[in-house]
């Protein structure tokens, strides 16, 4: 290897990072510093990527979970040949800039994964490292290998430090992801200062512990150590692999090497100038790259496109003897359905089941024509109801399995999921209780920010689950997770609406679908009586029953209190009030509507009652004066479901109270 060019290229890295976050005056210069000569190894002997080509199925995936040090990863994209300019660069942070302060899937042509609220980035890689098992056990064949890959992370300390790493982590090794590298970027500096403040711990024992392949580089400037430790990682295929290479923060500069003042702070034009010729590098310009440095990472591209064409023809011939599942990867990786997945949905008549039940039929219903819906449940798929029927464990030993098992482990079932989606080839799903979304918020919230289609099934969907209390009872999660822009949240009122909330959601696009459902009994809507609900859902919100001319007052319910609604209806049109039932399954999706749809359902001028077994918040959108809503603005209690409900004013006479003191009377 030239040794010179090694030097003169990682160089070139620290610099345009370092100039990107001075011209900025934003950003966080000590890391790209400390780990150009780790990032520079790992892509240019190591990362298989097409750059005239982000989306090629069979790269490489490489996750930047420390994303505060973006401006490494843009300047490895742009010297590569990804299309981001040095224009770009130099617009660091700026607004509707390629180059946002920490990376963004969907904005920068290379970036694989949203990152920055740290640990997301290693559970994404985790989910990479499945879909890739996952789709080479589907569609692999003895000598047709098309899918062949590794997932890398770059992570830090702060990594590390978040437990949704650790969950990650564990469930990695319990899976001996051997196609997983993750190297650890050890500058023993956090942002209040030297690490030791509070991370004492042994990462490397703790890996090993978790059952992951451990090394250790002394000299985090020692390519050649580096790019060793890499390839006995690639070599060791049946554990996940954790490289701790020991680097310096802020490299090279004369007052912050080894300083928390270089995390995250630009290092002052004075600073620049010092630490550019501490390492003989020109003061001027900024953002200056050698021509010879140029041409060394630029050898990306007809690399790249060589290995892109190799892999091509190799899905040709896999195409010639596999036809049908060449067209199956094809599709999946387009992010298509297949054509009638949605034939045999279960109809639900009379009778009464719980959503949860409902949910489960239609979900296995559709995984036997669609066999990209993989996912599971954090321990809860008995309760959940969603294990699918005949879809075997997903394991060490079993890579075909479509049952995800991802323990009691929220957090970071939700960043897995989110790592299939960013992967390609899945509609990946997970499910626990509504109450334990509140573990899973970073990575909704994210897979609303990166436009993934993941589904999450909540169940358990309100105090209606009765004697296990106010701790497992969801009183203010409806309200919280409405309240993500870009989440779509479906509670439906029965079976009948649950199907079209499962239709829904397959074919959301860049949206989370989060379902609400119940864990106990409610009435199904029958599709004689009630031939709107499929169309309905869709809409968020719709009629459900009307009065028989115009409306005096208008009851607008979600889920289990639609019932409630109807009963109140019934009650009020003894006593000669003229009551319209709405069904709002989603506030998200009726917010959607025209203006004229809107109105058509909550008719202006019309006294409204909102009706749902949670906080209140959000509901006065749809109130006017004299309006009123009925909900639980406080935590629940332990006794059985119906007792909690009534007593907390959850039942059709209180509805009916409410509506009666909306009109007056």
């Amino acid at each position: 290897m030239n040794e010179r060019l090694d030097e003169l290229s990682i160089n070139t890295l620290r610099f345009i990072s370092v100039d990107m976050v001075q011209q900025a005056n934003s950003g966080h210069p000590g890391m790209p510093m400390g780990a150009a000569a780790t990032a520079y190894t790992l892509w240019t002997r190591f990362v298989k990527f097409d750059p005239a080509d982000p989306a090629w199925p069979d790269r490489d995936r490489f996750v930047l979970s420390a994303g505060h040090g973006c401006a490494l990863l843009y300047a490895l994209l742009h010297l590569t040949g990804f299309d981001l300019s040095m224009e770009e660069l130099k617009r660091f942070r700026q607004w509707g800039s390629k180059t946002p302060g920490h990376p963004e899937f969907g904005r920068t042509p290379g970036v694989e994964a949203t990152t920055g609220p740290l640990g997301q980035g290693i559970a994404n890689a985790v989910g990479m490292a499945i879909a890739e098992a996952s789709l080479a056990a589907r569609f692999n064949r003895p000598e047709h290998t098309v899918v062949d890959h590794y997932t890398y992370a770059l992570c830090g300390d702060g990594d590390l430090m978040e437990g949704v790493s650790a969950e990650a982590a564990s469930l990695a090794g319990h899976l001996a992801l051997g196609k997983l590298v993750v190297l650890y970027d050890d500058n023993h500096i956090s942002i209040e200062g030297d690490t030791g403040l509070a991370f004492t711990e042994d990462p490397c024992a703790r890996f090993a512990a978790y059952g992951w392949h451990v090394q250790s580089v002394a000299d985090g400037n020692d390519v050649d150590a580096i790019s060793s430790a890499i390839e006995a990682a690639r070599a060791e295929p049946a554990k996940p692999s954790f490289i701790a290479v020991r680097t310096h923060i802020g490299f090279g500069s004369p007052h912050k090497h080894d300083d928390a003042s270089a995390h995250g702070e630009p290092l002052g034009a004075e600073e620049v100038r010092l630490t550019k010729e501490a390492l003989g590098w020109p003061t001027e310009p900024a953002f200056h790259v050698p021509a010879e440095v140029l041409a060394h990472f630029r050898e990306a591209l007809p690399r790249g496109d060589a290995r892109h064409e190799a892999w091509d023809r190799r899905f040709a011939a896999y195409r010639a003897s596999f036809p049908a599942e060449s067209a199956e990867f094809e599709r999946r990786m387009r992010g298509e359905l297949p054509a009638g997945w949605d034939a045999d949905l279960p109809a639900f008549g009379v009778g009464a089941i719980a959503t949860r039940e409902a949910g489960g039929q239609v979900m296995n219903a559709i995984a036997a024509r669609v066999p990209e819906l993989i996912g599971g449940s954090a321990d809860l798929a008995p309760s959940t109801k969603t294990l699918l029927s005949g879809g075997g464990e997903f394991g060490p030993g079993d890579r075909g399995g479509r049952n995800l098992h991802f323990g009691v482990r929220e957090h970071a079932m939700g960043a897995v999921v989110n790592g299939m989606a960013y992967h390609g080839g899945f509609v990946p799903y997970g499910s626990t209780f509504l109450i334990f979304s509140d573990y899973m918020r970073p990575p909704i919230r994210l897979a609303a920010l990166g436009g993934l289609h993941v589904i999450h099934v909540f169940t358990h969907d309100s105090v209606g689950l009765g004697e296990d209390g106010p701790t497992h009872q969801p009183v203010e999660q409806l309200a919280s997770l409405r309240a993500i822009p870009g989440a779509i949240v479906i509670r439906p009122a029965d079976a009948s609406e649950t199907v079209a909330a499962w239709r829904f959601a397959m074919g959301a696009g860049p949206h989370p679908v989060l379902l609400a459902l119940t864990r106990q009994k409610l009435p199904v809507l029958s599709p004689e009586q009630y031939p709107q609900v499929a169309d309905g859902v869709v809409r968020g919100g719709y009629v459900l029953a009307d009065a028989p001319g115009a409306p005096d007052a208008i009851v607008v319910a979600s889920g289990s209190e639609v019932h409630l609604a109807l009963e109140a209806r019934e009650t009020l049109a003894a006593e000669g009030v003229a009551v319209r039932v709405v069904s709002m399954p989603s506030t998200e999706l009726f917010a959607r509507q025209s203006l004229a749809y809107l109105q058509s359902v909550l008719a202006p001028g019309v006294p409204v009652v909102s009706v749902e077994a949670g906080v209140t918040l959000g509901w006065t959108t749809y109130l006017g004066q004299g309006s009123t809503a009925v909900g639980i603005d406080r935590f629940g209690a332990s006794a059985p479901g119906e007792t909690v409900l009534r007593e907390l004013g959850m039942s059709a006479e209180h509805v009916a109270a409410a509506l009666r003191g909306a009109l007056g009377r």
